[in-house]
């Protein structure tokens, strides 16, 4: 029952003395399960969008670790895919997407309601999941944000700086608006069918929240995620949410001080002691050891874990790292994190 549930307990404010666990990109090329099945199942994109793979690929952490969370396999550009952007991944670069530089290229995007033809496989996948997950683990959707992901579709691209959005959000601030509206009002229903399907608990990744500042930062990373937030807990009252504004510093304040977010990732780079003092009493915080410690493993990995938990142990919490597992994570350095965890 979710009650039982212990990352539930958490997101509800409820401090456990053995706080739930789960990682970022738990699902992916750092096990040799997922590796294997990766070999059969084609390119990444038939892997996200074949519901038999993507179960499998999100269980097989929960069967090898018994981790508190799944979260969906599932990748944040299927949704400017499902608004007819061309998608693709090449070996070595990361996604690729046919960009979008103006007004008239974005009014030429798809209507909000015909991306569920697009992404009903990822629904699927939910709905597969919510049966199939142990009693005791819940099930975690989730979506880019929308100024993440129109740093993608603006570019085409990753970029360093995030430089073509942030050139279009000056240049012609009226219609990269419209590209933050229509991403966000997509992300809602995107999320909606999500929690439909089954997922209990939602989390928003803004992976590039740090390029912004000052009113930028307010308008086009704050604004949009209350936005979503607030309008999927108004459809699912008992819904749980997580925001992740990577590298936004001090405006992590800004998304607690906000009421609607039940919880909030940090990334490596927020000292823990701060979080304790200005966040752990208004939100559940999540995070945030160092990913590299997944490669390194040894004495650091168990003390930083250990610092991490008589940090932010005595108040509602959940461990995971500040950002993704890489693929040269090593499954026993997992196992010596959850030792100390769990004791």
């Amino acid at each position: 029952m979710p009650e039982q549930k212990k990352l539930l307990k958490a997101l509800a404010g409820e401090n456990q003395k053995t706080p739930p666990v789960w990682i970022m990109r738990q699902a992916g090329r750092y096990l040799p399960e997922y590796r294997e099945l990766r070999a059969t199942a084609g390119g990444f994109l038939d892997l996200c969008y074949n519901p038999e793979f993507a179960t499998e690929v999100t269980l097989q952490p929960i069967r090898r670790f018994g981790f508190d969370a799944a979260i969906l396999f599932a990748d944040i550009l299927l949704l400017p895919q499902a608004l007819g952007m061309k998608l693709w991944f090449e070996t070595g670069e990361g996604p690729k997407l046919e960009p979008v530089t103006n007004m008239a290229e974005i009014k030429n995007l798809k209507p909000i309601e015909d991306i569920h033809e697009t992404l009903n496989p990822v629904y699927e996948t939910v709905r597969r999941l919510s049966e199939e997950l142990p009693d005791e683990t819940t099930l975690i959707g989730f979506a880019g944000a929308p100024w993440t992901v129109a740093t993608y579709m603006v570019a085409g691209r990753g970029t360093p700086d995030q430089g073509p959005a942030r050139r279009l959000m000056y240049q012609d601030p009226t219609a990269f608006q419209a590209l933050i509206d229509l991403v966000s009002d997509s992300t809602i229903e995107y999320l909606a069918k999500q929690v439909e399907a089954g997922a209990e608990v939602v989390k928003l990744f803004d992976s590039w929240a740090g390029a912004l500042s000052g009113s930028t930062f307010e308008q086009f990373a704050l604004k949009p995620a209350v936005k979503i937030a607030t309008e999927l807990k108004r459809r699912f009252p008992e819904l749980k949410f997580i925001g992740f504004p990577r590298g936004a510093g001090g405006g992590y304040v800004s998304f607690a001080d906000t009421g609607v977010f039940d919880g909030l990732a940090l990334d490596s780079s927020v000292p823990a002691e701060w979080a304790r003092d200005n966040l752990q009493r208004k939100v559940a915080v999540q995070g945030n050891l160092d990913p590299m410690h997944m490669i390194t493993g040894g004495d650091m990995l168990v003390s930083e874990t250990q610092r991490l938990l008589d940090i932010l142990g005595n108040s509602p919490y959940i461990f995971n790292l500040g950002h993704g597992i890489t693929p040269e994570g090593k499954p026993e350095n997992i196992e010596k994190m959850l030792n100390v965890i769990r004791g």
